[in-house]
Parts: structure tokens; C-alpha cells; sequence
């Protein structure tokens, strides 16, 4: 269970106001599928509300208590028969292969009329990783950029 300051939780409960419950516990309880879900929340969003359709008060502080035991997770707040829990969200490494050219990008070109009244001509073009946009708008390939022979030497 992660541990924050009141001021902390202070944050999180402010930030949480106005968020909409993303899972909900019925009859059965705090069942795997449900713990399953509530993790893939927090994986998701970070900040998360809980609605318990139950009506004791007990049992809702205890499922509070192993939800945040569990995943661990921050118990945020326990208002009425809504949980409110926190855990950060985990960073995704993306690896990246260094030969790889960039995807395909839509482009917007415009091009303004020759007596400057006319309204001018937009065009969206779809631009390849191996290319790129020239500057009268039109499309080239990307060449890679030929060093000479005396820098290769010097290196």
C-alpha cells in the first residue's frame, strides 16, 4: 500500500471530484474479475472511483483496505459507497530502432494565389517516412546526405 502525505491525498481527492466510477462492485463482492479490472483502471488512468452496491459500511472499508493492499495502491477517499484509489501510472519504454525511418504523416500544403486576392488552394497530402515536403509543395524522397571523401578520411 503506498503511503501520501494529507496533503497529497488532498490533491488527488480534488482531482478526482469530477470523475465518473470505471468500475463497479455488485452482489458477489470483491471477486478476481473485479480486482483484475480495478487494476487495469489503474493501469489505465491512475485515478480511479469504485461504486460499491452495498449497503454496509464495513464491508465497503474492507474492500477499500485489500483493493489498495492488493494492487498497490493509495486509498484515496471513501465517501458514501464510492472508493476513490490512486497508484501512478507506470512509464512504457518504447524502444526504437535506430535505422527505422518515421511513419506516414498527413501534410497540409497551401498554396496562395498569384494576385493575392484569391483565396488559396489547400491540398492534404499523406507523406511517406521516406519523404518529404519541398518548398513549392511538392513531394521528394528523403536522400540520406552523401559526406564527402575527405571528411570520411579525417574521421
Amino acid at each position: 500500500m503506498i503511503q501520501l502525505t494529507p496533503a497529497q491525498r488532498k490533491e488527488h481527492r480534488a482531482e478526482a471530484h469530477h470523475l465518473d466510477p470505471v468500475v463497479m462492485i455488485g452482489g458477489d463482492g470483491l471477486t478476481p474479475a473485479v480486482t483484475k479490472e480495478v487494476d487495469a483502471a489503474l493501469r489505465a488512468h491512475g485515478l480511479i472511483k469504485v461504486r460499491v452496491f452495498s449497503d454496509d459500511r464495513a464491508a465497503r472499508e474492507e474492500m477499500l483496505a485489500t483493493l489498495s493492499d492488493k494492487l498497490d495502491a493509495a486509498p484515496i477517499q471513501h465517501i458514501g459507497k464510492l472508493l476513490v484509489l490512486w497508484r501512478p501510472i507506470p512509464e512504457k519504454i518504447v524502444a526504437r530502432d535506430e535505422d527505422a525511418k518515421p511513419g506516414p504523416r498527413t501534410v497540409k500544403i497551401v498554396k496562395f494565389s498569384k494576385s493575392g486576392n484569391g483565396k488559396p488552394q489547400i491540398k492534404k497530402v499523406n507523406v511517406l517516412g521516406n519523404q518529404r515536403v519541398a518548398q513549392g509543395g511538392e513531394i521528394k524522397r528523403a536522400k540520406k546526405r552523401i559526406t564527402s571523401v575527405k571528411k570520411k578520411a579525417l574521421d
